[in-house]
């Protein structure tokens, strides 16, 4: 199957599932009989905001690998602005702060297009975790220094370093995948968020035992283990758009997804932390970015690395 064909048939799928949601949404909503329902207002809320993000991203992806760079620095940009804004900060951390969302974010896009995998792999959690304090240090505020410097170190890695991981798929060298790199950022995100969605739904339909009840309600075992057997399977049905055999492509979505549930609890025991449930208002039904990006932040690395490992040159 061609590339040009592959890509035909993704995108009339993800477009009969949008447009197969919104019918649904619609006739549920006919159904409420002047008796509105907060859940069917709100499912009706995200798949609105789907279609805008599907939209956004297949111009991204229109535009090549600068257009995917550029889209995926906006939203490490809007991830980082949303996690600081509910960080506690002082005068003298205000050049460090600076220097990460001016120089240390789009450097670490701007690697990643060079293809500098041996600086870009390296240059957040070392030179930066490093410099970062030296910045904040010289301008002598000592209170709560070490709170302050792991909180600024923290949002960068999950905002940018992480996320970076997505479009970096963009630079491996894979024999016999030349010029479809961007159906693995599309497998990622598909089977992440497919994971996200199915827990909920599963979770609704059978879900008693609570994971994590301080932290995520509404995560439950049941919701668990049927959405990431779900999702799996979806990533399992998906190994056409990727190098990978079928059973390499579930073993993979299994991966993704057991990393995507871990860094969505940890993103949850972070705002649990600060006393909000979103990170913010940006996306209608959906919160902020880092409220869609909380999944992937901790499965992109892992599926970059792995795919790096075993399929690039």
């Amino acid at each position: 199957m061609s590339p040009t064909t592959k890509w035909l048939w993704l995108v009339a799928g993800i477009l009969l599932v949008l447009v197969t949601a919104s019918l649904v949404g619609y006739l549920l909503a006919r159904r409420q009989q002047g008796k509105p329902s907060g859940t069917i207002a709100n499912l009706n809320s995200r798949i609105k905001a789907w279609w805008v993000m599907v939209v956004l991203i297949a111009i991204a992806f229109a535009l090549g690998k600068v257009g995917v760079l550029v889209l995926f620095a906006f939203c490490s940009f809007t991830a980082l602005r949303e996690f600081i804004t509910l960080t506690p900060t002082r005068r003298g951390d205000h050049i460090a702060l600076a220097t990460a969302f001016f120089i240390v974010l789009p450097a670490q896009y701007v690697l990643i297009g060079e293809n500098l995998y041996g600086i870009y792999s390296i240059f957040i959690p070392v030179y930066v975790f490093l410099g970062m304090p030296i910045i904040a240090a010289l301008r002598g505020d000592t209170t709560l220094f070490i709170s302050r410097i792991a909180e600024v170190q923290w949002g960068l890695m999950v905002s940018v370093f992480c996320v970076s991981h997505a479009p970096a798929l963009l630079t491996l060298q894979i024999p016999g995948y030349e010029g479809q790199n961007a159906m693995l950022i599309v497998f990622l995100i598909m089977v992440v968020q497919a994971s996200d969605v199915l827990q909920y739904v599963w979770g609704k339909l059978i879900g008693k035992h609570k994971i994590a009840p301080s932290l995520s309600p509404s995560k439950t075992i049941e919701g668990f283990v049927g959405g990431v057997a779900s999702a799996t399977a979806l990533g399992a049905a998906l190994w056409w758009i990727t190098p990978f055999t079928w059973w390499q492509a579930g073993l993979m979505a299994l991966v993704v997804n057991l990393m995507g549930f871990c860094g969505g609890l940890v993103m949850s025991a972070i705002k649990r932390d600060r006393g909000v449930k979103d990170w913010g208002q940006m996306i209608e039904g959906h919160g902020g970015m880092l409220d869609r990006l909380d999944s992937v932040i901790f499965a992109a690395p892992i599926f970059f690395h792995l795919t790096r490992f075993w399929w690039a040159v």
